[in-house]
């Protein structure tokens, strides 16, 4: 077990997560213009990010920068509100939430990473094994270790004890 002062403060581990949320949500509301912003084309952007060819259609980008925006804000609310909040509980699955989807998609990317090619397109090619290996899994794995540190159980202080 780590020592509680080698840990980040939950808030710290809230702002992390809620930054990389926001920012990925940002891209999203990008893409939904129909910009191609890093890659050249949508299909490049598409196997880029996803390892398949999908749509980056407002339809489709939007709807998850909702669900990436929501999460950035039920983890920051989590963070300062704590669990004896009214909403507390809601905070705290809404953050559980966050936590099981991006450990999901991190456990996924060890899988590709490893060479299971399950739910990815041969014409992948190399972007997305680079990119899933050197940041999506690792940023992933990451954000649901903060997204866990933001749940853990608060202290309590030393008057009420």
């Amino acid at each position: 077990m780590i020592p509680e002062h080698l840990l980040p403060t939950r808030r710290a581990a809230a702002t992390a997560v809620a930054g990389v949320l926001t920012a990925d949500g940002l891209l999203h509301v990008l893409w939904s213009t129909g910009s191609t912003w890093p890659a050249g084309d949508a299909t490049s952007l598409s196997y880029a990010v996803l390892g398949i060819d999908a749509p980056f259609t407002p339809p489709v980008v939007l709807p998850l920068a909702a669900v990436l925006f929501g999460g950035a804000a039920l983890v920051t609310a989590r963070a300062r509100l704590g669990r004896a909040h009214r909403l507390g509980r809601l905070l705290q699955a809404g953050t559980l939430a966050v936590a099981c989807g991006t450990a999901l998609r991190g456990a996924a990317g060890l899988g590709w990473a490893l060479g299971l090619r399950t739910g990815l397109d041969a014409r992948a090619g190399a972007s997305f094994h680079l990119l899933n290996w050197s940041l999506y899994t690792p940023l992933c794995l990451l954000l649901a270790a903060a997204a866990l540190r933001v749940t853990a159980r608060e202290d309590i202080p030393a008057r009420a004890r």
